[in-house]
């Protein structure tokens, strides 16, 4: 396990040093230096691929150059703790879905059926599908727009998605949006992704607070990319999620690109998991294409949820194999890198150790698995693209409140409250007088 050693970090003597048994960010002592601590981040990675990109100035152009072992083997699949054969097979079925699905939409942009951009997820479908998959029904999520593939674990069908693209009178929003800003708060248990990158953090972790208050313990799932990870809200949202206990599962979508911005121009620290220690809670690293080890990681952080034992920063390590969005070719990524995640792509991973290592699939049954998605997403495509565009008289509605329409009850009790001491007037809610 690496082990991070905080040469300008002051140890204080005003508190206990805590070692944590479930794992992440353990703080203890060591024997030289009785006041000086360190910190391990469990890393499950088979493979530690360290690149070093450097931006390189022509005149007025400007490109990057990479450095990095470029040859190195694909690591293989890590057998997962909790998976069977069934659920192993329902995760591929997804991500394959979810590819084909995007692959549509990329489709259905260039035939100019898209209003607006797409963005895509190419590359992350294990991350998305596996730590979506480790929910429970009564958990709750917050996609970005990148995870459509937990939408899809959750329920969502890929019309709802495709519609939602288009515009469609039929889609979630009813033609009222471009992209995929809409949630399911009654059956789902999903809020919408938010644009204002890190404002789901701390929605989500008031999420959990509500549940807390209502008297259930619950795991939120949400995701940030490396860029986003950076922003002054998602310092707020895990600090708060962290000092009171909340059963926040933060996935850090490490993709090595935030935009056109190289990781190594955004952040000194080696593993963006160690910012974990500095919230005081635990951080691990997986690799973001491997779906074993991101369900592993995602259901023992949902579990810890659960049982009220607070936050999980949980680093995916991975590429972005697509641009910002459609419109964004990605030319400023070194073909080398693109070149060498390409080799680990997610899905013909895992199809490798469904087909040749477990032989939980034999290459007819693979072959037609592979059909079944795609007869099913055709059929998914194709209604769709027949829905109708929403009749120009509704653009009004919805748009502000209307009677009833906000009438938001408690989901799983009314919270605690108790009288006043004098025995008169309206009684107190203990929820406002503390949070744990």
């Amino acid at each position: 396990m690496p082990v991070n050693k905080s040469k300008n970090h002051k140890p204080s003597n005003s508190r206990p040093l805590v070692t944590n048994t479930n794992g992440g960010a353990v703080r203890r002592p060591v024997a030289s230096l009785p006041q000086q601590r360190t910190y391990d981040i469990p890393d499950y990675r088979l493979e530690k691929s360290t690149f070093k990109v450097r931006q390189v100035r022509d005149r007025d152009s400007v490109r990057y150059e990479v450095e990095g072992d470029f040859d190195a083997p694909v690591p293989p699949i890590r057998d997962s703790k909790y998976l069977d054969k069934k659920q192993c097979l329902e995760v591929y079925r997804y991500m394959l879905l979810n590819r084909r699905m995007e692959q549509a939409l990329e489709n259905l942009y260039k035939q100019g059926k898209v209003v607006g951009g797409v963005y895509f997820g190419l590359g992350q479908e294990a991350c998305s599908c596996a730590s979506a998959y480790a929910l429970g029904k009564d958990d709750w999520f917050g996609p970005m727009i990148r995870n459509q593939g937990s939408l899809l674990v959750r329920g969502f069908r890929a019309r709802d998605t495709m519609m939602q693209y288009m515009a469609k009178a039929d889609s979630p929003t009813g033609g009222r949006d471009g992209t995929s800003h809409f949630g399911d708060i009654e059956k789902r248990n999903m809020v919408s992704p938010i644009s204002m990158l890190g404002d789901l953090i701390p929605v989500l972790a008031g999420v959990a607070l509500g549940a807390r208050l209502q008297g259930k313990n619950l795991a939120v799932m949400t995701y940030i990319g490396d860029g986003g990870q950076s922003t002054g809200v998602t310092y707020e949202g895990i600090n708060f999620a962290a000092v009171q206990d909340l059963g926040l599962v933060l996935i850090v979508e490490s993709n090595l690109w935030a935009y056109s911005t190289p990781s190594d121009m955004q952040y000194r620290v080696e593993d963006l998991a160690e910012r974990a220690i500095g919230y005081g809670i635990p951080g691990v690293i997986v690799d973001g294409t491997d779906a074993c080890q991101v369900y592993d990681a995602s259901r023992d952080a949902v579990e810890r949820a659960r049982r009220g034992e607070g936050p999980t920063m949980i680093e995916a390590k991975m590429m972005r194999m697509k641009g910002h969005a459609i419109h964004d070719g990605a030319d400023y990524v070194p073909k080398k890198m693109l070149e060498y995640w390409k080799k680990r792509d997610p899905i013909t991973r895992f199809e490798n150790y469904l087909v040749n290592v477990k032989k939980w699939l034999t290459p007819k049954e693979n072959d037609e698995l592979i059909a079944g998605v795609e007869a099913e997403l055709e059929k998914e495509r194709e209604f769709a693209v027949n829905s109708p565009m929403p009749a120009p008289e509704t653009a009004m509605g919805g748009v502000y409140c209307e009677d009833g329409c906000h009438n938001i009850k408690p989901k799983y009790a009314i919270p605690k409250v108790r009288a006043k001491k004098s025995g008169t007037g309206p009684k107190e809610s203990e929820a406002a007088l503390h949070f744990k």
